[in-house]
């Protein structure tokens, strides 16, 4: 691991922290390899019931090291397209974002730009800070998204919306992400970890296997039929109705109290 990435389990949550500030915590090669090990750590921890991503300093994640691209030595550099040769493209962090069923939020306390754009879609909510910024400057770099960027976007604005952000190489602010519906929600920067970590306890206060099941069918749903997904969807329900957490959601709802559930 890498003290570039910071990791801790806190109220059944996740936090994991960019921590290159000095450099706008954009992503090293270890970085990189890191953020996919722990958010697998995370997705396969009975205790992690939620997952925020967040960044330390002023930015949120400003893409791949372009100074160490540049070198030589980093991701994008000539001849070595990660850094790491070793690096398996669906091993990246916005694609292991998309395939665990743990929920993840990114609390965007700075800028997004470029691959921590990426990332950033890759999420299953976005909160932003004020001050925060969304780049799709990949066109005015002479790029394309580095990591799923094209699938992700269109699907979560549209693709007119999808297709101006992109060609248009925009900047957009956080009021205006809201807007178009990058985002979930705006808060005061000083109020942000707090909104994500209150959200998250949110999540974790129901059943952890029926949210987990709720995040795949909704992944599935996004490449399948009605008349198949309804089929996927009863047999994701007929198991849960022989859990403990079933029986307790019930109990709970009749005796008027919240609910204690245990992942069982």
């Amino acid at each position: 691991m890498t003290d570039e990435l910071l990791y801790e389990v806190r109220d059944n949550t996740g936090l994991i922290t960019f921590n290159r500030p000095e450099r706008m915590n954009t992503i090293t090669p270890k970085m990189l390899n890191a953020l996919s090990e722990r958010l697998l750590q995370a997705d396969a921890d009975p205790e992690v019931r939620v997952i925020v991503l967040t960044g330390a300093g002023r930015a949120w994640c400003a893409g791949l090291d372009v100074g160490a691209a540049m070198s030589g030595d980093g991701i994008g550099s000539e001849g070595n397209s990660t850094g790491n040769g070793e690096f398996n493209l669906r091993d990246a962090p916005p694609v292991v974002l998309h395939k665990i069923d743990t929920p993840t939020i990114a609390a965007l306390n700075g800028g997004a730009a470029g691959y921590g754009m990426d990332l950033a879609l890759g999420c299953d909510i976005r909160l932003a800070a004020e001050t925060a910024k969304l780049s799709a400057a990949y066109t005015a770099r002479g790029l394309v998204p580095e990591s799923g960027g094209t699938w992700l976007l269109p699907r979560i604005v549209g693709w007119s919306t999808a297709a101006e952000l992109l060609f248009t190489a925009r900047t957009l602010t956080a009021v205006e992400a809201k807007e178009v519906g990058l985002v979930s929600q705006v808060v005061d920067g000083a109020d942000l970890e707090a909104t994500a970590l209150g959200m998250a306890q949110d999540i974790a206060a129901n059943a952890p296997l029926a949210i987990r099941a709720s995040k795949r069918l909704m992944r599935h749903a996004m490449t399948e039929g009605l008349e198949d997904h309804v089929q996927r969807q009863y047999l994701a329900l007929l198991p849960l109705f022989g859990t403990k957490d079933f029986r307790e959601g019930l109990a709970s709802y009749l005796e008027k109290r919240p609910a204690d559930f245990h992942g069982n």
